[in-house]
């Protein structure tokens, strides 16, 4: 890395990353990053449509790791650019923790224990959340698990396992593993699945001074360990 070149830039740069990528990203890319002689980075962790808000309000990162379809719109855009394929995640589901972990491996047994919770936790406006209502229409069990879901407006949906509002959480897997009290008892059935893929980009113009590193350091060894150990499939 030119720490050279990082050190006469007294702006520290800007990342925008999704939220599923949060602690692999915040507790061993950016550490290692700055060990290495980068810069001070102002990280921004947000679900990918807050991202994008913050970039249709004028905001420029200077790196992006966002859903892969989103980058490529920025991309066209020319807001960003050298979009590279990182990660992805499929959707789970949790229990509070010494619950007993219901069967959700098949599309039967995964309709039965949504229908048999009490309550389940899923995300109002994430990827995932959107996915689970729709896919509670595919079903036809919509009326009757929505009547008492509790929907979660930001933030990892196995929080309301452990208050009580909840006995059932889906989101994605790496962000279900972000309350390691909760119990995540599998992915969803393959044949109901849906994966969410992630890359990462660079801010256009992308001259900061040390921006390419730490792009660069976002698909390193130590971050595929990290996203594999938090519930990402590295690509």
């Amino acid at each position: 890395m030119n720490t050279q070149a990082a050190s006469h830039d007294p702006r520290p740069l800007s990342l925008f990353c999704a939220f599923a990528l949060k602690q692999a990203v915040e507790q061993t890319v950016l550490p290692a990053y700055i060990a290495a002689g980068g810069p001070h980075v102002e990280a921004v962790f947000e679900p990918t449509f807050r991202l994008l808000t913050r970039i249709e309000s004028g905001a420029r990162p200077d790196v992006m790791v966002g859903i892969t379809g989103t980058l490529a719109d920025l991309a066209a855009a020319e807001i960003v650019k050298d979009t590279r394929p990182v990660a992805r995640t499929g959707v789970g589901a949790a229990v509070p923790p010494d619950a007993p972990a219901p069967d959700i491996s098949t599309v039967d047994t995964f309709i039965s224990t949504v229908t048999n919770a009490r309550s389940v936790a899923y995300s109002r406006s994430g990827p995932s959340g959107i996915y689970f209502a729709g896919l509670l229409e595919r079903l036809g069990i919509a009326d009757q698990v929505t009547a008492r879901a509790t929907v979660v407006d930001s933030g990892p949906t196995a929080v309301a396992l452990l208050d009580g509002r909840a006995d059932l959480a889906i989101h994605q897997l790496s962000e279900l593993i972000l309350v390691p009290e909760a119990t995540i008892i599998g992915p969803l059935p393959e044949a109901i699945q849906e994966y969410t893929y992630f890359s990462t980009a660079l801010g256009t113009p992308s001259g900061a001074a040390g921006a390419a590193e730490l792009r660069d350091f976002l698909h390193g060894p130590e971050a595929r360990a990290a996203y594999a150990a938090n519930g990402l499939e590295v690509l």
